[in-house]
């Protein structure tokens, strides 16, 4: 509602600073303020500027707040790995889809829901920002959980965002390029391995577009043969696809088993490394290691942190709300979207689609103006239009509207749903042509470097893995956080270190190869610490360049890090 006369957000009403200063925003308005810019939050901002008249106008504030200023097309987030699609155009700038809408590209830091303020991150000055609302929409969606299997945050390749969909494209052409000179046989193996964790949707969109591109690039690579690529997906449900009729699933199983793709159900994702991820099958307790240098999850889901924090009613991670879209006994605060668990009339929670996504935010917007026009509110009817997945090689499986398709008539479907769901006409544009020339040109394998690796990164060992070898080249600096690790030198066993030592400083220091090998006796956590980040440590860090010496005279080596003397 409108704000009464003595309240700190009426007439005159600000932006509020950490250091309690008040800033005057624009003339006071209802402002309704917007939390993410996915499906939800964006089309929330959209149908409000659609549904609202020129008089709202002049009373409403809408505002939404995103980390980016682009909303992601996430159904084609497979085809921007294999280049189907350029990754431009599967993002549409939020600026080109609101008209009037104030947008903030920050990173939303606290929400209090008894003052009706949200804490913004800093931009480029060092202040933080607090901003007052009168309506809350929450669209925050979710994140992928990596707390539930060991390794996972360190070393597998999540597969939800953008950035995500650039890095592994670009991880995969590394791998071919490594692959392509290496004359190890174990190690080639482990290179052209390529493992994907979720037989859903996305995982079983990732993986065929994946193994698609990866047989299209490895005709520009001479000595790498076709039968030597190795995908993996793993699925601990009895099926993949489990969201479609059973015998769509049995379809898409046998389609992506016929190209070569190894499909396993009904096992567990236990570890991630950087050289192997371990599983076990359901109902066992024996592991398998299965090497590999790629590893993708698409699996599990968490809810964003800021939902967590909420002091309202959470229904195993997502906010609870009416059929309205409302939070019960919080008249300011609505949700839509994958954060929300939307009642459906059919009795069961909205599933965390897209399609669920743009039809609530539709509901929403409407019912966030109806204190304004006196109408009465309206509820959510929808319950779901149909089901998608892209196999590629043209071939698709589909439900829409209770029609089940397969193949060509299937992918047909995909391709003219999704082409109309685009939000922009020139997006609509760039992508038909991505697709139309995609079917008579090569597929580009330009490796473009678009991440530079962490200096500082955590990393996980399993029992038994090597570490390092004598003679590798010394590339990091390790600090054991949790487990133990054998430091041996030939066929003899000349360390034990166990949580808070250091080990691999003497190559690092010395510039020459390791002068011994480590291995871990048990699981292992560590922290990675890179030569150039030690070198800048050592030179310009207070203290670090007299305990590095003190722990290589503890070993023996009498060279100090200034590069004088003589090691062992």
């Amino acid at each position: 509602m409108p704000a009464e006369p003595g309240d700190s957000r009426s007439p005159g009403r600000a932006i509020y600073t950490m250091s309690n200063q008040v800033t005057p925003s624009v003339p006071a308005k209802h402002r309704i303020v917007i939390l993410g810019g996915g499906f939800a939050g964006v089309h929330t901002a959209m149908e409000l500027e659609r549904q609202m008249s020129a008089a709202l106008r002049r009373q409403i504030e809408v505002v939404l707040i995103s980390n980016e200023n682009y909303m992601v097309f996430q159904p084609l987030l497979p085809e921007m790995i294999g280049g189907t699609i350029k990754l431009q155009h599967g993002v549409t700038p939020i600026r080109r889809l609101l008209r009037s809408t104030r947008v903030y590209i920050r990173e939303i830091q606290a929400i209090d829901l008894t003052a009706k303020t949200v804490s913004l991150a800093q931009g480029f000055q060092p202040k933080p920002e607090i901003l007052a609302f009168d309506q809350l929409v929450v669209c925050l969606g979710s994140r992928l959980d990596f707390s539930k299997v060991q390794g996972m945050q360190e070393h597998a390749l999540p597969f939800k965002y953008l950035g995500d969909a650039m890095r592994l494209r670009y991880v995969a052409l590394r791998a071919l390029e490594e692959a392509d000179i290496q004359i190890d046989p174990a190690e080639r193996q482990k290179l052209l391995t390529f493992v994907v964790a979720g037989g859903g949707f996305s995982g079983v969109e990732c993986i065929a577009e994946l193994h698609d591109f990866l047989q299209h690039a490895m005709k520009a690579y001479h000595n790498l043969r076709p039968d030597e690529l190795r995908c993996i997906l793993l699925q601990s449900a009895d099926r993949i696809l489990p969201e479609v009729d059973p015998t769509l699933a049995q379809y898409a199983h046998r389609i992506l088993e016929r190209r070569g793709i190894e499909i396993r159900v009904n096992v567990r994702l236990n570890a991630v490394s950087a050289d192997a991820v371990v599983v076990t099958p359901k109902g066992s307790s024996d592991s398998e290691l299965l090497p590999t240098r790629m590893a993708v999850t698409t699996v599990p889901s968490a809810p964003d942190p800021l939902v967590l924090n909420l002091s309202c009613p959470l229904d195993r991670g997502r906010i609870v709300v009416d059929e309205f879209l409302n939070v019960p006994g919080c008249e300011s605060l609505w949700a839509v979207g994958d954060c929300a668990a939307v009642p459906q009339r059919d009795g069961i929670t909205s599933p965390p689609t897209a399609q669920h996504a743009v039809r609530q935010a539709a509901v929403c917007a409407k019912n966030l103006l109806v204190q304004f026009n006196g109408k009465p509110k309206t509820s959510f009817q929808f319950t779901g239009l149909g089901k998608l997945a892209s196999l590629g090689r043209h071939s698709a499986v589909a439900e829409v509207m209770g029609i089940k398709l397969r193949g060509i008539p299937a992918w047909l479907a995909w391709k003219a749903i999704y082409l109309g769901k685009i939000p922009g006409w020139d997006r609509k544009f760039r992508v038909a042509l991505d697709w139309f020339c995609d079917l008579f040109l090569p597929r580009d394998i330009a490796q473009l470097r678009i991440y530079e690796p962490e200096s500082v990164r955590r990393l996980h060992f399993h029992k038994g893995e090597i570490i390092f070898r004598e003679g590798d080249f010394g590339d990091n600096l390790f600090v054991i956080i949790k487990g133990e690790v054998d430091i041996t030198r030939g066929d003899s066993q000349i360390g034990s270190l166990k949580a808070g030592e250091v080990f691999g400083e003497m190559a690092l220091v010395s510039d020459d190869s390791r002068s011994a090998t480590a291995t871990s006796r048990t699981d292992v956590a560590a922290i990675a610490i890179s030569r150039a980040a030690f070198q800048q440590l050592v030179a310009h860090l207070p203290g670090v360049r007299p305990a590095i010496d003190t722990i290589l005279t503890s070993r023996g080596y009498q060279r100090g890090v200034d590069g004088s003397g003589d090691g062992n």
